[in-house]
């Protein structure tokens, strides 16, 4: 406790604060801290929960180097706030004892598919609208990516779960098990008395390699194993994972802590280009990942993976170019191997609904207040923008919010 009150005190209150700006959300950083400085605990929380729904969440997985902490002042001392440490405490406080009160309800109807981020955003937002909200989710619990994607070291699922109950005192009503497209409809949420209905379902179809072997039986996707990694009991003693982003560095950091397993990560190209968080990556080689780099996967067998090395190539002109080595593969063995180079959308709700159109990569296309080519119908969070982080699907989802509420007044005349 001394030391976040410490850190605290170590903030300058700036009158234009940099972190603020930096944050995706605007969230009054000074103002909280000055709050949390004075004993305003339940006014610090009620304005970083109004702010920021998933302010709990986002105190822990948020990429805090690029946001608050990378704007903050103190950087050039190379002692930037560590806000999220405040924020954290202040947020999971609020979470335990807040006693929300249910608005008055203005008769409105609005569904949620998706229970994930940026459905549960939206779905406390509009409750504090007075609007009646159904969220529907193909889980079994609520948190989407929260719950299902992201190990339990980095975000404990008991603060979802505290959400849940603050999100009950709403009025929110949570309809899990239900796959919406296939049986369920929009079209039939609609004509059961839907005013507005949202998408934000989330990317959970893998990126394949195309290669030959990636339907052997040693053969896993990150974003399955990340969903129930218990149900993975014969990975071996050497695991390689391919790709070199966050949801990668989850599986090695998982699959460390629950087996004995060595851990190789491939990446085609160096460790300045790596996408995950360096902070993650650092963590990862922390626990005892290994790294290789400049490798390109060319073939996947039951006893390990086929490479070929990457050459990187300075031009003339001073930019860099890369050429595969094919005239020199080798073998690297393991026993499984798990691909993470990314994730689509699914489609089965735009391949049931009509007039929602999708781009290239099968995103939902919607304007940046996320209203879709179908009218009443909005989406925001990964459906849209591809995977992004948690904080930026909250921003996202917050014009949502005052989109739909002018919507549904719009239709009634409530304007």
């Amino acid at each position: 406790m001394s030391d976040i009150i410490s850190e605290a005190q170590r903030c300058l209150k700036c009158k234009r604060p940099l972190c603020k700006e930096g944050c995706p959300v605007k969230t009054e950083i000074p103002t909280i801290m000055q709050m949390f400085l004075d004993g305003k605990m339940d006014e610090a929380g009620e304005l970083l929960f109004k702010n920021n729904p998933l302010s709990a969440v986002c105190s822990l997985i948020c990429p805090h180097e690029k946001n608050c902490m990378g704007h903050c002042v103190l950087n050039h001392k190379n002692s930037p706030i560590q806000f999220f440490e405040i924020e954290n405490y202040i947020s999971t406080f609020f979470l335990e004892k807040a006693k929300l009160k249910p608005e008055t309800k203005n008769g409105h109807l609005v569904g949620i598919i998706g229970a994930g981020p940026a459905g549960l955003t939206l779905a406390i937002l509009l409750a504090q609208k007075g609007y009646d909200v159904t969220i529907i989710d193909s889980k079994d619990k609520i948190g989407g990516v929260l719950r299902y994607g992201i190990p339990e070291f980095r975000l404990p699922k008991t603060l979802l779960d505290r959400l849940l109950e603050r999100m009950k005192d709403l009025g929110i009503q949570f309809r899990p098990n239900t796959l919406i497209g296939p049986t369920v409809t929009i079209d039939d949420m609609f004509e059961d008395g839907y005013d507005a209905i949202f998408i934000g379902t989330g990317v959970w179809k893998p990126n394949r390699l195309r290669i030959p072997g990636e339907t052997l039986g040693n053969v896993h996707f990150a974003i399955d194993f990340l969903k129930n990694p218990d149900s993975y009991n014969n990975l071996g003693d050497h695991v390689v994972i391919i790709g070199a982003g966050n949801v990668a560095m989850d599986a090695a950091r998982t699959i460390l802590r629950k087996t004995s397993a060595k851990v190789d990560i491939i990446f085609f190209r160096g460790r300045e280009e790596v996408t995950a968080l360096q902070e993650e990556l650092m963590l990862a080689e922390v626990d005892g990942v290994k790294m290789n780099y400049y490798l390109n996967t060319i073939k996947i067998e039951a006893d390990g993976i086929i490479v070929e090395p990457v050459l990187k190539i300075l031009n003339e002109d001073g930019t860099t170019s890369y050429k595969n080595d094919s005239e020199h593969p080798y073998k690297i063995p393991s026993s499984s191997v798990i691909i993470a180079i990314g994730q689509g959308a699914q489609t089965n709700i735009v391949k049931n609904t009509k007039q929602i159109d999708t781009n290239q990569k099968g995103l939902i296309e919607a304007s940046d207040k996320g209203a879709t080519t179908r009218p009443g119908v909005y989406a925001a969070g990964d459906v849209v923008s591809g995977a992004r982080t948690v904080v930026e699907a909250v921003a996202a989802t917050k014009k949502v919010a005052e989109e739909i509420d002018a919507y549904i007044k719009r239709k009634y005349n409530e304007i």
